[in-house]
C-alpha cells in the first residue's frame, strides 16, 4: 500500500459530545494562536513603514531614496538588521519551547498558557515604547518567549480535551486564530499608517497586548485536560473534569485507558531520550519533517514580508498594506473550509489538495514576476492586470496552505505522540518550527536579492518534495482517539517495521531506566 493510506481498523469508540462547554473551552484556548499570528502580521507590515525605517533603520530607508524606479527591486530591502528584528523572536521561541516541556508536563498545560500570555504581554509593551533597536530586539526574544510557550501547550490542549470525532475542527481553531491575528495586524497596519506623525507604528507594535491579555484571560477561566490532571496524580478532578467535557454520563472506558497510558509514561523517566527508541521513529519522524516543510512551503514569506514583497513589486506604500489585509483575509476564510471539512474528507486528502493547489500557483507567481521583473529586476510600468493577477495567484496559494499545511502543520503532530512522550515531542515540532522559521526570516530578503524569481522555484521544488512524502508516508489519523492512535502505525507499508507488538511494547517500557535506556 505505497500510498499510506491507512486507518486503525480496532480503534475504541468512547462516547462523546460536541458540547457547547467543549466548543467554549476549545474557542478560549485557541485564542492563544491570536498572539503568533497578530505578530506574524505586524512585523512585515511595520517594517514597510517609512518612519519605522527611518528611526532604527536609516540604512534600509537610505537604499529605498537611492533605489529609482528603473533599478533593481529585489535588493531594495536587504538588511541583516532588519531581518534580525524579524527573524529573532522565533530563536527565542526554539529555546522557549524546550523549557516550555517540562512546565507543561510538571505544572500542566494552563500554567504553560498562561505564562505564555504574561511574557507576549512584556514584549509588546517594550516594543511600543522602543527608543533604540536593542529595545526592540529584547521586546522581539519576549514575545518569542510568549510564543513558545503558547505554540507548546495549546495544540496538546485542544487535542486532549476535544472528543476524538471532532478532535480536528476544534485543533484547526488554533490555526484560525493565528489567521485571525495576522488579518487584525494587517488591518491594524494599513490604519496606523495613515496616522500622521509618523508614529502609528508605535501603536501597531503595542497594540499587541490586546491579544495577549485575551489570551491571559482566557487562560485563567480554563479548567486543565484529563490527561494532565491524571498525569499528576489527581484522578477524582480528571474524571470529574472527563465527565464536563464529554458530556455523557459514563467515561469509564476512556478513563481507565488514560490511567493506564498515564501508568505506562510514568515508567519512563527520560522522554528526550526516549524518543530515541526505534517504536516512536513514525511519530517522531513527523514530529520533525511536518513543521520543517510547513516553513518550507513559502507562506510565512508571505505573511512576514507581503507587505514588503508587495512594495517590492511596485505596489505603493498604502497598496502593499492593503494588498497584504486582503491575503490575510483570505487566509481567515478559506481555515474556516478546514473547521468544516478536515474530519469529513480527513487529513491526507487536504494536504494533497493544497499541496497541488500551491504549487500551480507557485509555478503562475513565478512565471508573473519573472516575466516582468527579469533577471536585472527592473519592472518598468505594471500595468493594473498585471498587478490583479498577481494578488489573485497569491491568494489562492494561501487559500491552498490556509486549510491544509497551516492547520495540519499544529493538527497532525498534537494527536499523534502516546502520553509518555507527548509535552517532548510537541516541544520538537516546536522547536523544528521556529529553527525554519527564523531560518526563512532571517535569510529571506538575502535570498530575493541573490535568487530574484528564482526564490519561487526554490519553494516550488520544496512543496512537490512535500506532498510526495506525504502521499506515501503519513497514515490517515481521522476518527481515531487519540490514545488509539498507535495502531496506525502497526497496519501501515512502511512504518509496521519499527512499532513493535503489544507484548514487546510492555516490556520495552518495562526496561526503561532513568537514563532511558533499555
Amino acid at each position: 500500500m505505497a500510498g499510506g493510506v491507512v486507518t486503525s481498523s480496532n480503534t475504541k469508540a468512547y462516547p462523546g459530545e460536541l458540547t457547547r462547554k467543549v466548543l467554549i473551552t476549545c474557542l478560549v484556548a485557541a485564542c492563544g494562536g491570536l498572539i503568533f499570528g497578530y505578530d506574524i502580521g505586524i512585523s512585515g507590515g511595520v517594517t514597510s513603514m517609512t518612519p519605522f525605517l527611518k528611526e532604527f533603520f536609516p540604512d534600509v530607508y537610505k537604499k529605498q531614496l537611492e533605489v529609482k524606479d528603473s533599478s533593481n527591486q529585489y535588493c531594495k530591502f536587504n538588511s541583516a538588521t532588519l531581518t534580525m528584528f524579524t527573524s529573532s523572536l522565533y530563536l527565542a521561541a526554539l529555546l522557549a519551547s524546550c523549557v516550555a516541556s517540562y512546565v507543561t508536563k510538571a505544572w500542566g498545560r494552563k500554567i504553560s498558557m498562561l505564562t505564555g500570555g504574561i511574557t507576549f504581554c512584556v514584549g509588546a509593551l517594550l516594543n511600543g515604547a522602543a527608543v533604540s533597536v536593542w529595545m526592540l530586539i529584547v521586546g522581539r526574544i519576549l514575545l518569542g518567549i510568549g510564543i513558545g510557550f503558547a505554540n507548546q501547550s495549546v495544540p496538546l490542549y485542544l487535542s486532549e480535551v476535544a472528543p476524538y470525532k471532532w478532535r480536528g475542527a476544534c485543533n484547526v481553531l488554533f490555526q484560525l486564530s493565528i489567521t485571525i491575528g495576522i488579518l487584525v495586524a494587517n488591518a491594524v497596519n494599513y490604519g496606523f499608517a495613515q496616522i500622521k506623525g509618523g508614529w502609528g507604528w508605535r501603536l501597531s507594535l503595542g497594540g499587541a497586548i490586546v491579544p495577549a491579555i485575551i489570551f491571559i484571560i482566557g487562560s485563567l477561566t480554563l479548567a486543565d485536560t484529563p490527561n494532565s490532571l491524571i498525569q499528576r496524580g489527581k484522578l477524582e478532578e480528571a474524571k470529574d473534569r472527563l465527565l464536563k467535557i464529554r458530556g455523557v454520563d459514563n467515561v469509564d472506558e476512556e478513563f481507565n485507558d488514560l490511567v493506564e497510558a498515564s501508568e505506562q509514561s510514568k515508567r519512563i523517566e527520560s522522554p528526550w531520550l526516549n524518543l530515541l527508541k526505534r517504536k516512536y521513529r513514525p511519530q517522531v519522524f513527523f514530529a520533525i519533517i511536518i513543521p520543517f516543510f510547513q516553513q518550507l512551503t513559502g507562506m510565512n514569506v508571505f505573511m512576514f514580508y507581503a507587505p514588503v514583497l508587495f512594495k517590492t513589486m511596485g505596489f505603493g506604500d498604502n497598496a502593499s498594506l492593503l494588498s497584504a489585509l486582503i491575503t490575510g483575509a483570505v487566509n481567515s476564510l478559506a481555515t474556516l473550509v478546514s473547521i468544516s471539512l478536515v474530519d469529513k474528507f480527513g487529513r491526507r486528502f487536504w494536504f494533497l489538495e493544497g499541496g497541488i493547489q500551491m504549487l500551480v500557483m507557485q509555478v503562475v507567481i513565478t512565471i508573473a514576476i519573472g516575466y516582468k521583473f527579469g533577471i536585472n529586476g527592473n519592472p518598468g510600468e505594471l500595468e493594473s492586470w498585471y498587478s490583479i493577477l498577481v494578488v489573485l495567484a497569491i491568494c489562492i496559494y494561501i487559500a491552498g496552505f490556509a486549510w491544509s499545511w497551516g492547520p495540519l502543520g499544529w493538527l497532525v503532530p498534537s494527536e499523534i505522540f502516546p502520553l509518555e512522550i507527548r509535552s517532548s515531542a510537541q516541544s520538537v515540532t516546536v522547536g523544528v518550527n521556529m529553527i525554519f522559521t527564523f531560518f526563512i526570516a532571517q535569510i529571506f530578503l538575502q535570498m530575493l536579492c541573490a535568487l530574484r524569481f528564482g526564490l519561487f522555484i526554490f519553494f516550488l521544488c520544496w512543496v512537490v518534495v512535500m506532498t510526495i512524502v506525504i502521499y506515501l508516508y503519513l497514515p490517515e489519523t481521522k476518527g481515531i482517539p487519540i490514545e488509539e492512535m498507535g495502531g496506525i502505525w502497526k497496519e501501515h507499508w512502511y512504518w509496521k517495521r519499527f512499532v513493535p507488538v503489544a507484548d514487546e511494547e510492555m516490556g520495552d517500557v518495562k526496561g526503561t531506566n532513568k537514563d532511558g535506556e533499555c
